[in-house]
């Protein structure tokens, strides 16, 4: 089944059973209740990126106790959002985060903007965090394409097993052409698509048992083919450079006065991985180097 049959033939009779089965099954994650408001969305949906629920929630709590509105991350350093990131990873989203919050609190009062052109003229937001805030946070109308919803519709509507490695323009016609008319009913079918992918139509090990849209899988239908693109690698870590970033942020956290050279040196033998990883975290603005070969979580 082509990506155009399916936008012609299927896209009404998936919404009802895709979106009962979330009525029935969603998660009571603290992002989606009312009280998370649109900055607990935002926050949520930057510590998600490549990173599983569990091990956001806590830090995901412990952060918008701190910082309850964009106001107050905006007023503390960036240096204290990649601290109280911990280690959540991809510490560069703290800092977008954080410069996100200072421009809400500049340009729009301190009040996450409802509007998607604001949204994503914010930095650090891309076109899936824009379309996914105005979604779960305001009911907007809005494919939202993260890579749970992208393998659900690459089964359900184009018949292959996984989506391609980068988003292309055919899967966003096919989400456009599938999203329901109504715009509570389109921010709904979102969160459901999103959620079927991350319980049910996972990556491995796909339980089509419980999949309410089974019996209209182009994928199943067609004997489940293999998939037929580039090798798919699963990311590695143990002694990348990701690696030892890791280990000299921990060090710089924990810290409450500048480090030096001397206590980084220690957290791995190999000095030019090591110094090279170091380089790359000063370029990224998640270390400040200071006089004296010393080093601290960055201030401004």
């Amino acid at each position: 089944m082509t990506a155009t049959t399916a936008t012609q033939t299927t896209p009404t009779a998936l919404h009802s059973p895709v979106i009962g089965w979330f009525d029935q099954h969603a998660r009571d994650l603290p992002w989606r209740r009312p009280e998370a408001g649109a900055w607990g969305v935002m926050v949520s949906e930057f510590m998600l990126q490549q990173t599983p629920v569990s091990r956001v929630l806590p830090v995901y709590e412990q952060w918008l106790e701190r910082w309850p509105r964009p106001a107050d991350l905006a007023a503390e350093p960036p240096g204290e959002a990649v601290r109280a990131w911990g280690r959540l990873g991809y510490p560069r989203r703290a800092l977008r985060l954080h410069g996100a919050a200072q421009a809400i609190t500049e340009r729009h009062g301190g009040d996450v903007p409802s509007e998607h052109g604001q949204l994503l003229a914010l930095p650090g937001i891309g076109e899936y965090t824009a379309a996914a805030v105005a979604s779960f946070a305001y009911g907007q109308r809005h494919a939202v394409l993260d890579t749970n919803v992208r393998r659900v519709f690459a089964r359900a509507a184009t018949g292959i097993q996984y989506p391609p490695n980068a988003t292309t323009a055919a899967e966003r016609r096919l989400a456009r052409a599938l999203l329901p008319e109504e715009d509570e009913r389109a921010a709904r079918w979102a969160a459901a698509t999103m959620e079927l992918g991350a319980l049910v139509c996972t990556a491995k090990n796909e339980d089509c048992t419980r999949c309410p849209i089974a019996q209209q899988c182009a994928w199943r239908l067609a004997g489940k083919p293999a998939h037929q693109g580039p090798p798919r690698r699963g990311q590695t870590y143990a002694g990348t450079d990701r690696q030892v970033r890791g280990r000299l942020l921990a060090v710089l956290r924990e810290a409450v006065t500048p480090v030096p050279q001397s206590a980084l040196d220690v957290v791995w033998d190999e000095p030019v991985q090591r110094a090279r990883a170091l380089d790359g975290l000063v370029a990224d603005g998640l270390v400040e180097p200071l006089p004296g070969r010393q080093y601290r979580l960055p201030l401004t």
